[in-house]
């Protein structure tokens, strides 16, 4: 391919795309192209190629605008620097891969690449200063799977990142995560990624939490079911609920219909930096599906006895 091919031609986008679309469409064709996925494929080699030396210059803001200025006489894809005959050779760039898992994050991988190669080339061209004004290194993403309560009351973990390269150590990197933390957020501990010319990335830690048998969340409070009896729930009644701080009495008023939401003030979970929620005992009237002879006199009994309508009054009914 030409040094001089349009990069917005090869990663098939405009230039009116957003950065996260150009970085969208570099993934997908990374991974369609890789030759992990297409084995003594010249073309696509060639192609991967291609991909990988446009998303060097579109995939930084700073590069992007150098060539939407002076178009070719910006920085041009340049495939033969990603070759191991010129420029840069993958196994000259360190990178951690503790937090990496199959195929799917080789573009994460390949993200590293361009930021330590584009890095190392900037430095033997422009010297020291340019070095300190180098971007710094990749963000590593990382994912833990917490419990329930550990993600209410918070905790704190430990990861242990390896590198490639196997004259250096493991990296043991120790963290807190909040109180109050939701399945699928990401907490952020900087300086923790890669090593790159101006310092190093984050840590990008990618919270899971399993399922509790019982609580459920609901914003930051905490739901549990609690069946009634049809008696306790006509008469009322005191009993014991677990909670996360143990267990604790809850006051059944006479009359409570299912569906009742029975609050427990301040039993929930904590907002970032804020106060708990609360925590609702969700009342279900427990109906029996079968009934004796005898139950069945009683229960008529009591209806005749109530006089209820709960329908009165409803346009529909009669």
């Amino acid at each position: 391919m030409s040094n001089s091919r349009d990069p917005y031609e090869i990663l098939g986008v405009s230039r009116t795309a957003t950065q996260e679309e150009i970085k969208k469409a570099y993934r997908r064709l990374a991974k369609q192209y890789h030759p992990d996925r297409n084995p003594n494929d010249k073309s696509a080699e060639q192609r991967f190629k291609e991909v990988r030396a446009a998303y060097e210059v579109l995939g930084d803001a700073q590069r992007r605008a150098q060539y939407d200025r002076f178009g070719a006489g910006g920085p041009a894809p340049d495939v033969r620097a990603w070759t191991t005959g010129r420029g840069v050779r993958f196994d000259d760039m360190p990178f951690d891969v503790g937090s990496i898992g199959g195929l799917g994050d080789l573009t994460s991988i390949l993200e590293q690449f361009f930021v330590q190669g584009s890095g190392a080339r900037s430095r033997r061209k422009a010297g020291p200063r340019a070095a300190r004004r180098a971007a710094r290194g990749a963000d590593i993403e990382h994912s833990i799977e917490l419990s329930f309560e550990e993600a209410v009351k918070g905790t704190v973990r430990e990861v242990v990142l390896t590198s490639s390269n196997t004259r250096a150590p493991s990296e043991r990197i120790q963290f807190r995560i909040p109180a109050g933390v939701h399945d699928g957020q990401r907490i952020r501990i900087r300086g923790q990624g890669q090593e790159g010319a101006g310092g190093r990335g984050d840590l990008m830690v990618l919270c899971r939490i399993r399922p509790h048998p019982y609580f459920r969340r609901e914003g930051q409070d905490i739901l549990l079911d609690v069946p009634l009896t049809f008696a306790e729930a006509v008469l009322g009644t005191q009993i014991e609920i677990p909670t996360l701080d143990g267990v604790a009495v809850v006051k059944i008023p006479p009359g409570t219909s299912s569906g009742t939401r029975l609050r427990l003030r301040g039993r929930g979970v904590a907002a970032l930096g804020g106060q708990r929620g609360d925590m609702y005992a969700l009342v279900h009237v427990h109906v029996p599906r079968t009934v004796t002879d005898r139950a069945r006199e009683l229960v008529t009994e009591l209806d005749r006895e109530l006089k209820q309508r709960p329908r009165e009054g409803l346009g529909w009914a009669k």
